[in-house]
């Protein structure tokens, strides 16, 4: 038996339009949902990042600023301070149990170091170092050309050493390290180290400033000591700014981070 159905009506064009209306108000929804949490996803982990930069950068400061003045000679500054804006410092210091005394005068500034006996092979070539005369207590930096360590002798260039040291000198690997902010790139500024005579590296990125105040040891602070021999504490402060900035803010797109540090310094 032929079923009949009673009714044969679709969808009328009204309903489709209605439906189509409503998931499109859904979908438009559900899309500025999506960006929104994106968008703060993205702020987060700039955020983060920023916050992870300047954490590194205050600590490595923290770090190589108490180690200034470490096992220096006499007569040999362990600080270079320059009140540039952003800062520069370049602190002083030497390496642990690197050092070797010449065992015979140098008949002229251009020969040899002669280390007979001892190990020299800390040392490397293209090292930067410092000779240090005791007599006069007084030396000077200069970088090696060349170590033979098992002979034990050290070059240099001729043209570096201002004399010829005497038997009982002594050659010391000290690190001067630099610290400045690299405003090449505007938009990107970078925590700058540059250790003796290589080249700077980046050590974090996007940190657009860097400041210290210098506590005496009478007790006054100054942004530039004349005597850096008086130097007993130093202030450090960084701040880092996000790598992109967020549209949301109009009159300052980008976020800072800033982190202080007081070192004092125990070698003095």
């Amino acid at each position: 038996m032929k079923k009949i159905l009673k009714s044969v009506r679709g969808v009328t064009l009204s309903e489709v339009l209605v439906a189509m209306i409503i998931t499109g108000i859904i979908s438009a929804a559900m899309f500025r949902a999506y960006i929104s949490q994106h968008h703060a996803w993205n702020i987060q982990e700039a955020v983060i990042e920023t916050q992870q930069n300047s954490r590194a950068a205050i600590d490595e400061l923290t770090r190589q600023i108490r180690m200034t003045g470490y096992g220096l000679p006499a007569g040999l500054n362990a600080l270079e301070v320059y009140n540039t804006n952003p800062d520069t410092i370049v602190v002083i210091y030497a390496a642990a149990d690197c050092d070797a005394p010449i065992e015979h005068a140098m008949p002229n500034p251009s020969a040899e170091l002669r280390c007979d006996g001892h190990d020299v092979s800390c040392f490397s070539d293209d090292q930067e170092i410092y000779i240090f005369d005791p007599f006069t207590e007084t030396g000077e930096f200069f970088v090696l050309t060349s170590v033979q360590v098992a002979a034990a002798h050290l070059q240099h260039n001729t043209m570096v050493l201002s004399k010829a040291y005497p038997k009982g000198s002594i050659l010391m690997a000290i690190d001067r390290v630099k610290f400045y902010i690299d405003y090449t790139d505007s938009l990107h500024p970078n925590l700058m180290v540059k250790v003796g005579t290589y080249a700077p590296q980046v050590y974090a990125e996007n940190m657009i400033d860097l400041q210290f105040v210098y506590t005496l040891k009478n007790g006054m602070a100054v942004d530039a000591p004349v005597m850096v021999n008086d130097v007993r504490q130093v202030a450090v402060a960084v701040t880092g700014r996000t790598s992109r900035p967020d549209t949301d803010m109009s009159e300052q797109p980008y976020r800072f981070r800033d982190y202080q540090s007081n070192v004092n310094l125990r070698n003095f």
